[in-house]
């Protein structure tokens, strides 16, 4: 089975970076599709907007937001359509 990789959109595409998926509800701001070199935008599986909101990037929080995320993602049908893609 292949690794998964996390990496933000913001950096810049690596050849070693594989199949590139955006999983993300929101566009990353500055960024054309070209750019990005993405082979999908998976923004079904992406963390909630209220969720977003209630994480805003604070650290401190990080753990709240995980297991948030997990719950969301285990009541998602996308999600593991999703898995099943990526397999």
């Amino acid at each position: 089975m292949a690794e998964l990789k996390i990496k933000r959109a913001y950096g810049p595409p690596a050849t070693e970076d594989g199949t590139r998926i955006l999983v993300d509800r929101l566009w990353p701001r500055g960024k054309t599709k070209t750019s990005l070199e993405l082979q999908s935008w998976a923004k079904a599986v992406a963390p909630s907007n209220e969720l977003r909101k209630i994480f805003d990037h604070m650290a401190e929080k990080f753990d709240q937001f995980v297991d948030a995320y997990r719950a969301e993602l285990n009541a998602n049908p996308a999600a593991s359509a999703f898995i099943d893609e990526i397999k």
